[in-house]
């Protein structure tokens, strides 16, 4: 009899895994707490490593659609001065695939395919080693049982107090995100400023960062060292306030680079946390743990990558395994926690960087990274 299984959080990572399973026949239930696809906005766009994301979409069968849907142009990054001066202005060669972009919305609508998603199925609590396996609470006042019960819900994880105590803590930086819209036509100045790629202007404890999107639009993040209640006097639900906040925060930049926040149609504010950087917990028979719910780290690019690679490897142990899902589970999460450890370290390290007294520290780490 094939193992009972489910996997709550309908984001990458959980997606990734639901997907795989899906492809070597194994049925998974998916449980999202959000209504439908389409609840919220799905968030800016991603840059897919080779070896991470890519590679989770290669097991999971979809990485010919991916490479239709991406956008190798977006990997250009441009660096200004806070005088609007370009320091550094990297182009992608135009066969270079090792971390195109591609839309939250369009990733997700791919990996969702044929998954019959249970939306509105949000999780209060789950509880292991009980006689029939894990039982999972939901919302509504039901329950299931299952005999794994993969959590892939995100920083606030309602599976993660299942197997450990840890919960995320402020870094210190905040980010508030605004978007333009239609860009090249609205604002062409701007359009021409960001590029085909992103764009970024960094100061003393504070950056802005611009992200092409597709179909014309563009993520803006204001971020900067802060208390975590720096907007006691700011009402967040108020976009002109914020917005003003935010040009005297960063008052004396370049008169075109604040025109990213001049023009932004809306505010959302962003605080980020972050798990320990070695974060572990001890094995819990039946439940465990993918993405932000192990392994918060700052968005640098690495976690929704390594949640979709989690997930994929994770569905492909179940289903090409042994017989013991336990052990498969157990080895899984020893190889996980080396990896994401290590990501944490660096995405901690480069937060400090990029966000520092030292404005020059961000270029220094640009690159370093960036290819030659």
């Amino acid at each position: 009899m094939r193992q009972r299984i489910a996997v709550v959080g309908g984001g990458p990572g959980g997606l990734a895994f639901a997907r795989v399973l899906h492809r070597h026949g194994h049925p998974v239930a998916v449980f999202e707490r959000d209504p439908a696809p389409d609840a919220r906005p799905p968030g800016g766009t991603l840059d897919l490593h080779e070896g991470l994301g890519q590679l989770a979409l290669d097991k999971a069968g979809l990485l010919a659609e991916f490479r239709g849907l991406s956008r190798p142009e977006g990997q250009a990054m441009r660096i200004l001065d806070t005088d609007g001066t370009v320091l550094r202005d990297w182009r992608p060669r135009p066969d270079g695939r090792a971390n195109p972009e591609i839309d939250r919305g369009q990733l997700r609508d791919l990996l969702l395919g044929p998954l019959d998603v249970q939306w509105g199925r949000g999780v209060t609590q789950v509880v292991p080693g009980v006689r029939d396996g894990v039982v999972v609470h939901f919302a509504v006042g039901r329950q299931e049982t299952f005999d794994l019960v993969v959590g892939a819900d995100g920083a606030w994880s309602r599976v993660r107090p299942a197997v450990s105590s840890a919960t995320p803590h402020y870094t210190g930086v905040t980010v508030v995100e605004t978007s333009l819209d239609d860009v090249d036509t609205r604002h062409p100045a701007l359009a021409r400023l960001i590029g085909d790629g992103a764009l970024g202007v960094y100061g003393v404890n504070r950056g802005l960062v611009a992200q092409r999107n597709s179909g014309g639009h563009v993520k803006v993040y204001a971020q900067f060292r802060a208390p975590l209640d720096w907007h006691t006097h700011v009402d967040l639900a108020d976009g002109e306030a914020v917005r003003a906040s935010l040009l005297a925060l960063f008052d004396g930049w370049a008169a075109h680079v604040l025109d990213l926040l001049r023009h932004g149609t809306a505010f959302v504010h962003r605080p980020l946390y972050v798990l320990p950087v070695s974060h572990t917990w001890t094995h819990t028979p039946g439940v465990t743990l993918l993405g932000d719910a192990a392994h918060l780290m700052p968005p640098l690019g690495a976690g929704a990558n390594l949640a979709m690679l989690e997930g994929a490897e994770l569905a492909e142990s179940i289903a090409t395994g042994a017989d013991d899902l336990d052990e498969v589970v157990r080895a899984f999460e020893e190889r996980m926690w080396v990896r994401a450890g290590q990501w944490a370290t660096i995405t901690a390290a480069g937060l400090e960087r990029l966000v520092s007294p030292n404005p020059a520290e961000a270029l220094a780490l640009f690159d370093e990274v960036q290819p030659s």
